[in-house]
């Protein structure tokens, strides 16, 4: 189907209506990709409203306090469902999780929704294989794929004090296997993810972890030395019938530095590396993968590789980065789920010309090191080959406007009381 270019398209007009779950920057990324590849507003649910897809004519989000629950997510989209068949039963409704736990959930809830939904998800048992870093890791080591040397501890070996053995030095890093789960761990000093430089700090931190609830496995690995520019993040479509359509490869700049947002990127260019796809590319059709994968790596000096630390179920919160760049998600679902368009044997490994920000330009100015990646970024800026998720002129009025400036005033904050003391974690 062509663009659309003036107008807004209906849900009869195009047979169809995107139906998205959570209200996110992710989810606003692809509402976005969604307007402006078919101008169709999406319809999402989430558990609650968050700031990115307020006053917004792109998404119309309904949220319900218990959709982080399977019977509750089935039921309220089924509710949905049921009342837009006997409303407009020509419709299809192209149902896309935004989040790891959607994405979870959509998994363990596939056989009550697919009569009424078209969507790509995994048997339950292969997305926890992925989702779970120290079986994704396994699967990693089966099919050669680099990554770092690792250790996992359960709350038994924890107990047992296991994690004292290190087959690598300090400093580490510790993360959770159970990136889900983690989501309902508090405790001061959490994070996302931790770089912990002694025996001491290890000790005081893995304790606290599980005496604050958490009930997974712990990923203890050796840390990859260098900052933010040694980031890349992948992101690949996978159709229906397991064929990598489409895959492209940022270059991340730039990350939030705030202690619980550590590994989200702040600016993103693009890059290319066709060995790194075909090798992700073999794997991701071998093991039956469908829908959008995305990969989080970091290149490691001392060996020259890049080494893959996790694969998301979904496309990644700043993955509007690839419809930026030309290369729009809400297509490829289209094509694909909707009108199942051929393929031709091709996978398209993407190139890109503009630069994706999540803050304001005086911040990628004033934080990003000096070299030729920032040379080539303020060239995209004075270029005009540029942009972010949350901007569009398709998409502001005034309440709008201020609710993002609020947004990048905060990360102006942020980076003033976080950026000179921030752990280089990964």
């Amino acid at each position: 189907m062509k663009r659309t270019t003036t107008g807004e398209n209906t849900a009869e007009k195009l047979g169809f209506q995107p139906v998205l779950t959570g209200s996110d920057i992710n989810v606003y990324g692809m509402a976005r990709a969604f307007y402006e590849e078919y101008g169709i507003q999406s319809i999402s649910f989430a558990k609650s409203h968050m700031l990115p897809t307020q006053y917004s004519r792109f998404v119309d989000v309904h949220a319900f306090d218990d959709f982080d629950q399977p019977e509750s997510f089935a039921h309220h989209l089924l509710e949905y469902a049921r009342q837009m068949r006997a409303e407009h039963p020509n419709v299809k409704l192209l149902l896309i999780p935004c989040g790891d736990v959607y994405a979870n959930l959509l998994s363990q809830t596939a056989e009550q929704l697919k009569d009424y939904f078209i969507f790509n998800t995994l048997p339950p048992e292969l997305n926890h294989q992925l989702s779970m870093k120290n079986s994704f890791y396994e699967l990693c080591e089966k099919y050669d794929i680099p990554h770092p040397a690792t250790k996992v501890v359960d709350k038994k070996a924890v107990e047992a004090h296991e994690y004292k053995d290190l087959p690598f030095a300090f400093p580490v890093a510790m993360k959770p296997a159970d990136s889900a789960a983690w989501l309902k761990v508090d405790f001061p000093g959490r994070k996302k993810a931790f770089i912990i430089e002694t025996p001491e700090e290890l000790d005081e931190l893995i304790q606290r972890s599980y005496a604050a609830g958490y009930e997974g496995r712990m990923i203890l690995q050796d840390f990859i030395p260098g900052d933010d520019t040694h980031m890349r993040v992948l992101n690949a479509y996978v159709d229906q019938h397991h064929n990598v359509r489409m895959m492209f490869l940022g270059h991340p700049l730039l990350e939030d530095p705030t202690p619980e947002a550590v590994g989200n990127y702040a600016a993103i260019i693009p890059d290319y590396n066709e060995e790194i796809c075909l090798k992700l590319k073999a794997f991701l059709e071998d093991i039956g993968y469908q829908g959008v994968a995305n990969f989080d790596m970091k290149y490691d000096e001392r060996d020259g590789q890049f080494k893959l630390f996790e694969i998301n179920l979904r496309q990644g919160r700043s993955s509007y980065y690839v419809t930026l760049n030309g290369f729009n998600l809400a297509r490829y679902f289209t094509e694909d789920l909707i009108f199942d368009t051929p393929f031709d044997g091709e996978t398209l490994i993407g190139k890109g010309d503009k630069l994706w920000l999540e803050i304001p330009r005086t911040i990628f100015k004033t934080y990003v090191l000096p070299g030729e990646d920032k040379t080539r970024g303020l060239q995209m800026l004075r270029e005009g080959n540029w942009g972010t998720t949350l901007e569009s002129k398709d998409d502001m009025n005034v309440k709008r406007w201020l609710m993002i400036r609020r947004i990048f005033f905060a990360y102006i904050r942020r980076y003033r009381q976080f950026f000179t003391h921030k752990e280089e974690l990964k």
